[in-house]
């Protein structure tokens, strides 16, 4: 007998794939029942829903998920797009939210644009193309396109890490402008004068520009400007502290505290300090941005903003789901950062007590 002739008749001998009505007789319940406990788990009896779990693990029953949100419109499915997951503070709120959505009996499709604004467009497009009943972004810095593809295919929308009026969809979040703002005061209440910041790339990230203009600000109130030269625009990650920091080591004069907007970039500019010699805090001062894990192991610990994390992920999940489900928030939609004194921040070296103020002009961020 012909090989493919043999091979054709074994597979006939598969056996067939468990069916809903099979999961719902060995558990002794109705289809109707079984039905439910797969679909809207939260309104069965947990005796039912225990019934149901045990069957449909001894049999491998794989329910049809692309005919149930055909025939429901709805995939219990929620898309989660961030520009990294090299932030620690975005792993930690993402893992929050697919727990949330996880206990809602959602699940997460993930996919990440690296910061690279033409791509967001195209990743987007293609979670919504899986079929999701609402998306989850980080930020309200997206091309119109984006904006409009949700509002066209009337997807929820929640953007996270920022408080604003968007286009469309709902934000929360934190104020980044306050937060920066109250980290300067606190840099200017040990008496530094001339300060840098280490930011994002401001072209393409409202919250980056926001936090800049919260350092300008609060120097402002005292009488100094943010020199456009202490403007260091650099990748949120370590390597682009230490980029600021060897920029720092030729200028003429450096700055005596380096106010860094993420945490990832204090840490990489705490290591190349010490590589040419910078004493922190005695020669100047750090501070970072989320309070992530390594922040307080870090020699010196690093002074920082606590950004919770956590909570955003947990609020996001729960308003994603109200939207797609038309029901009213239930919930606040903005959180609170705190400023975290640490090491990392002393007061200005007592050689740059006398400094005259910075008068340059700063660097547009509009």
């Amino acid at each position: 007998m012909p090989r493919f002739a043999i091979m054709s008749s074994m597979t006939n001998l598969d056996p067939p794939r468990p069916t809903l009505e099979d999961v719902a007789k060995l558990a002794g319940v109705s289809l109707g029942s079984a039905s439910r406990a797969l679909s809207v788990p939260d309104q069965v009896k947990p005796k039912t829903l225990a019934q149901v779990k045990r069957a449909v693990e001894q049999l491998g029953y794989v329910s049809n998920g692309a005919a149930r949100a055909l025939a429901s419109k709805r995939t219990r499915t929620i898309g989660a797009i961030y520009p990294t997951m090299y932030n620690p503070a975005f792993v930690e709120s993402l893992h929050t939210l697919q727990q949330t959505l996880w206990a809602m009996n959602y699940q997460v499709v993930l996919a990440i644009h690296e910061y690279i604004p033409e791509r967001e467009y195209d990743v987007v497009r293609a979670v919504v193309e899986r079929g999701v009943d609402g998306v989850v972004l980080v930020g309200t810095a997206h091309e119109d396109r984006v904006f409009d593809l949700m509002r066209q295919r009337r997807i929820p929308l929640v953007l996270t890490w920022q408080l604003d009026e968007p286009r469309y969809g709902e934000c929360i979040g934190f104020d980044n402008w306050r937060a920066t703002y109250d980290m300067t005061r606190e840099v200017l209440a040990r008496g530094h004068k001339r300060i840098a910041v280490v930011c994002g790339y401001m072209a393409h990230n409202q919250r980056a520009r926001q936090r800049v203009d919260g350092t300008a600000d609060a120097m402002k109130e005292k009488g100094l400007l943010l020199s456009s030269d202490l403007v260091f625009e650099t990748p949120f990650s370590i390597q682009g502290g230490r980029d600021a920091v060897r920029k720092i080591v030729g200028l003429e004069e450096r700055p005596t505290a380096l106010i860094c907007h993420t945490d990832l970039q204090a840490i990489g500019a705490l290591h190349e300090c010490k590589v040419h010699g910078i004493r922190v805090p005695e020669d100047m001062s750090i501070t970072g941005m989320d309070d992530i894990e390594l922040a307080e192991l870090m020699d010196p610990p690093l002074t920082t903003i606590r950004v919770p994390t956590k909570e955003i992920g947990i609020l996001a999940a729960r308003r994603i789901v109200e939207l797609a489900e038309k029901r009213p928030n239930m919930e606040k939609l903005s959180v609170e950062c705190t400023i975290v004194i640490r090491e990392s921040l002393g007061d200005v070296p007592t050689a740059a007590k006398g400094a005259a103020p910075v008068r340059k002009t700063r660097r547009k961020t509009a």
